[in-house]
């Protein structure tokens, strides 16, 4: 292939590339924990269909202990399934109840595992963070979780 042909065809994959990648982040949204340890901040992408949901964490390499992503699964209150296939990071999955109560904490959930990881009891959102992150600010069932999805509900 000539260096033409080849920068004609490189250069709208290079283009595609970018729209795809843009698409694919998302804005983070400010949320907190409150625990008896205190108030902790995080900074979440909100997965709130489907497709985002499906995709998750998946393929990351990576995760900041202040950030996370929050699974909204409202306005349905059911238990919910969560696994780790294709996931390269331990996790910890805080689900949450509809008025903003933790309800569970599933700490270090196994990298690229397909086994499931229930609520418990049914709710309408997941929180996934850095694996320890629970265990290091002592997040616990009971805690309250702030964000606007919660003040709607």
């Amino acid at each position: 292939m000539t260096m033409a042909l080849f920068a004609r065809v490189a250069a709208p994959l290079v283009v595609l590339c970018g729209l795809v990648g843009g698409a694919l982040a998302q804005a983070a949204e400010p949320l907190v924990i409150v625990s008896r340890g205190g108030r902790h901040t995080f900074s979440v992408e909100v997965a709130r269909n489907e497709a985002d949901r499906a995709q998750g964490l998946m393929f990351r390499r990576s995760l900041a202990p202040d950030r996370g992503m929050l699974f909204d699964f409202g306005p349905r209150v059911e238990p919910i399934l969560m696994w780790m296939k294709n996931t390269y990071i331990p996790l910890d999955m805080v689900f949450i109840r509809p008025d903003g109560t933790v309800a569970r904490v599933a700490e270090n959930a196994e990298p690229l595992s397909t086994r499931t990881i229930s609520s418990g009891e049914p709710v309408s959102a997941v929180l996934e963070v850095s694996g320890g992150t629970a265990a290091r600010l002592g997040i616990k069932p009971g805690d309250r979780v702030e964000h606007p999805l919660f003040s709607k509900r």
